[in-house]
């Protein structure tokens, strides 16, 4: 099944999410997500629902995203059905000196995206990651990590002799 037409119209949709951002703020953020969404932040804070979203983005375009706005780029659109479909993106925050965003502050985010009534494809569920990759398995920082780990995980098997398997 071709689905390229509804991929196109997704790309679009975060596209003008991401342009809504910078122009508009949350106002107009809030009309791509549906009623009942749910945005889980980089920190971990879980929004429930829309108005929830726009209250607390308000808040933030008031304060720390005053003159932001946002970059991103769709990796990959999943469909799960006709209707429904999983977007990865990558993306991040930019302040109004910034070009391009520091790679500490870039965030991978995960869409559940469905399609209204009205044809229009809206966020139904957003969680957003920051981009923070582990150093490689070889280096000294994960070798003396892997090596307290191991250590502890000793002591605390001698503490806890019940919990062994059998």
């Amino acid at each position: 099944m071709d689905r390229s037409t509804d991929e196109a119209a997704i790309r679009r949709m975060f596209e003008a999410l991401c342009e809504a951002w910078a122009r508009e703020g949350a106002s107009a953020v809030d009309a791509f997500y549906t009623p009942d969404s749910d945005y889980v932040t980089f920190d971990g804070s879980w929004l429930r629902g829309r108005e929830e979203n726009r209250r607390v983005h308000e808040e933030l375009f008031a304060g720390v995203l005053a003159g932001t706005r946002l970059v991103g780029e769709v990796e990959r659109v999943r469909f799960l059905g006709p209707d429904t479909a999983v977007v990865v993106s990558t993306g991040a925050v930019l302040w109004p000196w910034q070009k391009l965003a520091p790679a500490s502050r870039r965030s991978r985010q995960t869409l559940v995206v469905v399609r209204g009534d009205d044809g229009r494809w809206r966020v139904a569920s957003f969680q957003n990651t920051r981009v923070q990759p582990l150093p490689p398995a070889d280096s000294l920082a994960m070798r003396l990590f892997a090596a307290v780990t191991r250590l502890r995980l000793a002591w605390w098997r001698r503490r806890h002799p019940e919990a062994l398997p059998a």
